[in-house]
């Protein structure tokens, strides 16, 4: 049987699954039952129950559950509320005034959630009626909470950088300093759009706040003391060296929970529900997980990725080339995937691909969750508009547009880290040499 006939026979079997609403992950089995079946003579029993247990015993996967669980707590406190108060004083100068609280807002809770939804819900629940009742503009608002909040998924701790690192056996510290200089490229990118379009709609955008005194604006940081206190400690912790990610997560929970209590927070039903989101979370994301382990070993069997490598190698395409039809190809999947189960759908069999073109795996984990950025902004799933719907009971197509501008804005950034690599890899490369 060919390569393209098993290939064609695995996708049928995979889109056939997930078009009849099966879940991602038992979608995953059975194509990968399917493909031992047909390709192989390997017992299947063994192979599952090996499989299932390697692909779920990795330490590194530790830092999953306890990542998530550090978002929930803070999703449950006030600190939301105490990075619009704190960052607010700060931007009422700027071309766009407070339209810039919610990137920044984002971005630093993406530094202690990973998680795009997390980011862009507790982001939206400030932001949202506090821009309104200012006058600010409703598609600009909801534009960019929808556009920042996908900093979730890329500024460290990353959950999507996590799974890319136990998928491609690569490390997870490397791929969290990997995402730093990208997050903040991304950040300015959107504040730039923001105030351009600001200066050039200014019947749209309130009159400047009063000036406050220096004094004033520190005052009023300090309520941003206890957020930056947990993400240096967590981050810092990993960069230093002084903790594995799966250490550093510990530490951050249980900061978390202290920080919570004191602010009087924490109570056993915000405890409990916390616990429970990220139990559901966690165990989504391991059996996917599990279920993309198994499909790579029925692949393996088949020597379809190495094939598929052979393949897209004998094409000849230059990587400027090979970037741009892989770019469509994920933009395709995010209009119907969610971003974790595009990355483990797709890196057991392109990063072989990847590799024999000669880009960088670190490299190419950072342009893999950009691009899966994108897909959180597309409809019909895109996850941070049905979280803005949600919340706003707007239409799916109003937040798509209010978005655009920030899908295009991921775009650029897109092509600025394959024009220039060093944007993901110069400061790994400073920190491990």
């Amino acid at each position: 049987m060919s390569d393209v006939t098993m290939s064609l026979i695995m996708m049928g079997v995979l889109l056939g699954c997930l078009a009849i609403g099966l879940w991602v992950s038992i979608a995953l089995f059975v194509t990968g039952i399917v493909g031992i079946l047909l390709f192989s003579n390997a017992p299947i029993v063994s192979v599952l129950a090996t499989n299932i247990w390697s692909s779920s015993a990795e330490w590194s996967l530790a830092a999953l559950p306890l990542f998530i669980w550090m978002g929930e707590i803070l999703f449950r406190s006030r600190m939301s509320q105490d990075l619009f108060s704190g960052l607010a004083p700060w931007m009422r100068s700027l071309p766009g005034g407070l339209g810039h609280v919610g990137i920044l807002a984002s971005g630093i809770f993406a530094a202690v959630s990973g998680s795009s939804a997390a980011t862009c819900a507790t982001v939206a629940k400030v932001a949202v009626p506090e821009l309104k009742q200012r006058g600010y503009d409703e598609s600009l608002i909801l534009g960019t909470i929808a556009g920042s909040g996908t900093l979730g998924l890329l500024i460290p701790p990353s959950i999507i950088l996590i799974v890319y690192g136990v998928a491609a056996e690569l490390s997870i510290a490397r791929l969290f300093i990997a995402g730093v200089v990208p997050g903040v490229l991304v950040i300015l990118l959107f504040m730039t759009y923001v105030a351009i379009w600001s200066t050039k709609n200014k019947d749209k955008v309130p009159a400047k706040d009063p000036p406050m005194s220096f004094a004033q604006k520190m005052k009023a940081t300090r309520t941003l003391l206890p957020v930056t206190l947990l993400i240096l400690g967590v981050i810092g912790s990993i960069y230093s060296g002084l903790a594995s990610p799966t250490d550093s997560a510990a530490v951050g929970v249980v900061t978390a929970l202290l920080l919570s209590w004191v602010f009087g927070d924490l109570n056993w039903k915000t405890f409990k529900d916390g616990l429970v989101a990220a139990t559901l979370s966690s165990s989504m994301i391991a059996l996917i997980l599990a279920g993309s382990a198994f499909l790579t070993i029925a692949m393996g069997y088949s020597n379809l990725p190495m094939n598929l490598a052979r393949w897209i190698g004998n094409l000849g395409l230059n990587n400027y080339a090979l970037l741009a039809a892989l770019t469509v190809f994920f933009m395709v999947l995010g209009c119907f995937l969610d971003g974790i189960s595009i990355v483990v759908l797709t890196s057991a069999v392109l990063l072989p691909a990847v590799q024999a073109a000669g880009l960088d795996p670190i490299w190419f984990g950072v342009y893999l969750v950009l691009v899966v950025e994108m897909g959180q902004l597309t409809p019909p799933v895109g996850l941070n508009l049905f979280v803005l719907q949600g919340m706003t009971g707007k239409d799916i197509l109003f937040l798509s547009k209010a978005a655009l501008p920030f899908f295009l804005m991921l775009l650029l950034t897109i092509l600025l880290v394959v024009m220039v690599p060093d944007i993901v890899l110069g400061l790994p490369k400073m920190m491990y040499s």
